[in-house]
């Protein structure tokens, strides 16, 4: 079994969550908030920002980090244990671009009741609630 460490972002502008669809080879397809593998010598946060920014071209800020996901899967054989590290992000605008070479093929900010119906994954749709919980509070305490 391997370890991997991803991170990624709950992307908030003007109250609309950033979701990507990802379609690999009619596999795999859904749904998805932006993450992705650190490089060398990158921070969590440097991470999180620039799979944000590679995956929908959305420029984002982090306000706070939410917390953690776990999961495995199965490459050739071998067993990846990820751990996915998750930080509240405001946007700057509503705009974005999927990548289309990590097979994204649409991109957009949605609505909070839409987006979490949409997200493929149980963990990414709690991720998503924490986050928007988060969020709230932040609006109501005037800190957003």
């Amino acid at each position: 079994m391997y370890e991997a460490t991803s991170c990624g972002g709950v992307v908030i502008f003007r109250g609309k969550v950033l979701v990507l669809y990802k379609n690999f080879n009619n596999r795999n397809e859904g749904w998805v908030l932006p993450k992705g593998t650190m490089e060398p010598n990158e921070s969590f946060e440097e991470t999180a920002i620039r799979e944000i920014k590679e995956e929908s071209d959305a420029d984002v800020v982090i306000r706070k980090f939410i917390g953690d996901t776990s999961y495995t899967f199965n490459v050739g054989g071998d067993t990846i244990a990820k751990t996915v590290r998750w930080f509240l992000c405001e946007a700057n605008s509503y705009s974005c671009k999927p990548q289309r070479e990590e097979f994204f093929y649409d991109a957009g900010f949605y609505k909070y009741h839409e987006a979490v119906h949409l997200l493929k994954f149980n963990n990414e749709r709690q991720i998503l609630i924490d986050a928007y919980n988060c969020y709230n509070k932040m609006r109501k305490d005037g800190n957003w």
